[in-house]
């Protein structure tokens, strides 16, 4: 056989067995490995998702009370009623929303009393400062702290005109009161009309209608994080008290 015979034989076979290759195997296969590498990518996508979930979680639980005792902790804005049981309520700051009658809050369960102070105003002042007193009348010693201040609510007729509002002062106020005990507050108010809209915001409308002269009321609201006996966080209770008179000039 000649050389030329011989190439063009091998050539021959070399084409015959490519054309020979399953084609419809090889699209399956391929398929396969997008199908695999896709699961793949899937399943770091839901582990990575359910990471952030876990971690905003953990966030949130320490944000609350500590304790030095196993579980003494409780949320902030959970108080206890007469029969042991948790409720949720709003803070202080969020008892009574503009607009709305005047929260019914039933007495503080340690015999704490807040008790407004203000003096006689201009109807278009700025800003209107008194104090608020908190004292015990009950039997018992309360320990515990609270915020800088109280929250404070202005109203006419039962219906809130303005309460505190915006950012709060970053301190607490020490309380350890005995029996008949008191301790003083600094708070103030801002003589406007403020409407349901501004309780949506983190603070209210700078350009408030201020209220004609007259008389108003006014009553303090405050947070208590109370002092346990084993020296734990025991629970946070809402102190009020009487609605007191104030005129505005």
């Amino acid at each position: 056989m000649s050389i030329e015979s011989e190439f063009k034989r091998l050539r021959d076979s070399e084409a015959s067995q490519r054309s020979s290759i399953d084609l419809a195997l090889v699209i399956r296969r391929s398929r396969r490995r997008r199908i695999g590498a896709q699961v793949a990518v899937g399943g770091a996508t839901t582990l990575a998702v359910a990471g952030i979930g876990v971690a905003s979680v953990a966030g949130l639980h320490g944000w609350g009370p500590s304790s030095t005792s196993a579980g003494s902790a409780a949320a902030p804005t959970v108080a206890s009623d007469s029969s042991g049981e948790s409720q949720k309520r709003a803070p202080a700051e969020k008892l009574n929303l503009c607009g709305a009658e005047l929260a019914q809050v039933a007495a503080n369960p340690d015999g704490l009393v807040a008790t407004a102070d203000f003096p006689t105003a201009s109807a278009s002042a700025a800003s209107i400062s008194g104090t608020v007193t908190l004292t015990n009348t009950g039997t018992e010693r309360v320990v515990g702290t609270t915020a800088a201040s109280p929250a404070i609510t202005l109203s006419k007729g039962g219906v809130t005109l303005w309460h505190s509002n915006g950012p709060m002062i970053a301190m607490a106020a020490m309380v350890d009161l005995a029996p008949g005990a008191s301790m003083t507050y600094h708070a103030s108010f801002t003589p406007v009309t403020c409407g349901t809209e501004d309780d949506l915001g983190d603070s209210f409308r700078s350009d408030l209608p201020h209220v004609a002269p007259g008389e108003y009321q006014i009553s303090a609201a405050i947070d208590l994080s109370r002092q346990g006996v084993d020296g734990g966080f025991a629970s946070n209770d809402l102190v009020t008290g009487p609605v007191a008179t104030v005129r505005l000039n």
